[in-house]
């Protein structure tokens, strides 16, 4: 039976304060190593979240802006992204009228 990256998954912190980010949740994530990822609290939790390559930023920074909002961008087009993942996988799910 395969895990899902859904269940919680223990990880060693090391003395250093450094913790691997399991294989499985590296892969879905596009996380290559070595790479770079934003680390922030919100809502009471530790959030992990890859740092978008050029292309995917490619136009969010142009011009002038104000501390925050590219990062404030990033989480959008991301929130965004998961929104559709969801519509699309509701769209799949079969009915419960059959």
């Amino acid at each position: 039976m395969a895990s899902s990256t859904n269940e919680p998954k223990v990880v060693r912190v090391s003395q250093k304060g450094q913790a691997t980010i399991p294989k499985d949740l590296r892969e879905k994530f596009g996380i290559e190593t070595p790479s770079e990822v934003f680390v922030y609290e919100e809502q009471g939790r530790i959030i992990i979240e890859p740092v978008p390559s050029p292309d995917e930023l490619h136009g969010i920074h142009a011009g002038e802006h104000e501390h925050g909002e590219v990062l404030e961008r990033v989480r959008e087009m991301k929130d965004e992204e998961k929104l559709k993942e969801e519509e699309r996988a509701e769209r799949l799910r079969p009915s419960e009228d059959v």
